[in-house]
């Protein structure tokens, strides 16, 4: 980095003879006139850095884990050359760990009248809204001798949308779907409620579901097809209080959640389902309802991507009047939280038959993978008792499980990895049956 202003005189005054000069400014100006004329004119060649205008474009939202580009243009009105250093600040989160210095800053030249553009690329590392800081700008004469610094504030915003890594399991879900719906040639027996078309009886097709007038038309068997019905709601319920918080391996529960949900809704929205969306802990956070199912999908990523977990614990009770005044008739309520005894107990099983009696109900909670290899761990004392307190968490949580079960709650308990899958697969499980 080149020395300006006061530093570059003195290190310039450096091989002078002390006795030669006396140290005070009138000796050093005397000595130094043709440095100082120099040091002046470069500070006055230099760009004035509060004229110029500066304006933002690009990207405005990314999922997390690609980049986004924006734009900073920079318009030099003086009849000077600018010849400046660039820092533009963004939150840390904003890049890569130790991508930062690189990433922020640029050198710019703006010849006068003109205007140039530069782009930062952020790369950000969390979900929610990266909003710019100032823009630095450090202007230097010919020499780089002096220079001039101000700072500019140019907003923008850059909303950081869930990634949605689940979305690989939609093709094979819709294949399955498409065998529910009778749209393949693979025809599921007697599953769905609707009746959908006659064919031909093949052994190992179910008897009750032979059509004997039918039958008794044409020479051959009847059997009928039938297909899942359309058009239900379905009503998925973000749970944001402290247990969502929790961290399993590198984000926190709440993720898993949206990714899972996001994957229903994509799979819902295509077997012709209308899907809301209510993030609750002990207010409303979040509430998307009556969207299109070609708007459904960035509705529901812009509603989720400012959400973080509150560590307050979830008022259960204002969570399922929410519930029910959110989905009035008859719908599948689809409640994401933690399968933790002490919040269920006390907080979900009292209320519970308040959404069981009107609605059909699933819960799908994240498992820690951590614990299944604590309960295989072996070798020394440590070892056991991890296993130990592995097999009665998990017995707590098998315990948990079933007593939502025998209050009629479809329960999914799977791993982050795992959930988005098991949770599509329930609820295709439960439109074969008939159940929505």
């Amino acid at each position: 980095m080149p020395l300006t202003g006061r530093a570059a005189l003195i290190a310039a005054l450096g091989s002078v003879p002390i006795g030669i000069w006396e140290p005070s400014w009138t000796g050093i100006l005397a000595v130094n006139a043709p440095l100082a004329v120099a040091c002046a004119c470069d500070f006055a060649l230099a760009a004035p850095v509060r004229r110029l205008g500066l304006t933002r474009s690009g990207d405005t939202s990314a999922r997390l884990g690609e980049t986004a580009d924006v734009t900073l243009t920079v318009t030099n009105p003086s009849g000077r050359r600018l010849r400046a250093q660039v820092r533009d600040a963004w939150p840390p989160s904003s890049w890569q760990p130790g991508t930062e210095v690189e990433a922020s800053r640029h050198r710019l030249t703006v010849p006068a009248g003109e205007r140039r553009r530069l782009t930062t690329r952020l790369r950000p590392t969390r979900r929610g809204d990266r909003q710019a800081d100032r823009v630095t700008i450090r202007s230097y004469g010919p020499l780089r001798l002096f220079s001039r610094q101000g700072t500019h504030k140019v907003p923008w915003t850059v909303r950081v949308l869930p990634p949605f890594t689940s979305r690989k399991h939609l093709p094979s879900k819709l294949a399955r779907l498409r065998e529910l719906d009778g749209r393949t040639s693979l025809l599921t027996r007697g599953e769905g409620t609707e009746f959908d078309s006659l064919r031909e009886y093949v052994p190992g097709d179910d008897t009750r579901s032979i059509d004997w007038r039918a039958t008794a038309r044409q020479t051959s068997v009847a059997v009928r097809t039938w297909r899942p019905e359309r058009d239900r709601h379905i009503l998925v319920v973000l749970d944001t209080g402290r247990t969502s918080a929790g961290r399993v391996g590198d984000a926190p529960r709440l993720d898993a959640s949206m990714d899972a949900a996001l994957l229903l809704a994509a799979l819902a929205s295509r077997a012709g389902d209308r899907v809301d969306l209510l993030a609750y802990d002990r207010g409303v956070r979040a509430l998307v309802q009556g969207r299109t199912a070609s708007d459904l999908l960035p509705a529901l990523v812009n509603a989720m991507a400012p959400l973080e977990p509150e560590l307050v614990e979830t008022n259960a009770r204002g969570l399922t009047a929410t519930a029910l005044r959110t989905a009035p008739r008859r719908s599948l309520i689809v409640l994401l939280t933690s399968l933790d005894a002490a919040p269920i107990e006390e907080g979900l099983l009292p209320v519970l038959p308040q959404l069981t009696q009107r609605h059909t109900v699933l819960l799908a909670s994240v498992a820690d993978p951590h614990i299944a290899r604590m309960a295989t761990a072996r070798g020394n004392v440590d070892a056991i008792y991890e296993a130990a307190a592995a097999a009665q968490a998990q017995t707590e949580r098998d315990r948990t499980a079933e007593q939502l079960r025998r209050h009629g709650v479809t329960v999914v308990d799977a791993t982050p990895d795992d959930l988005a899958p098991a949770l599509a697969d329930a609820y295709l499980a439960l439109k074969a049956a008939g159940r929505l």
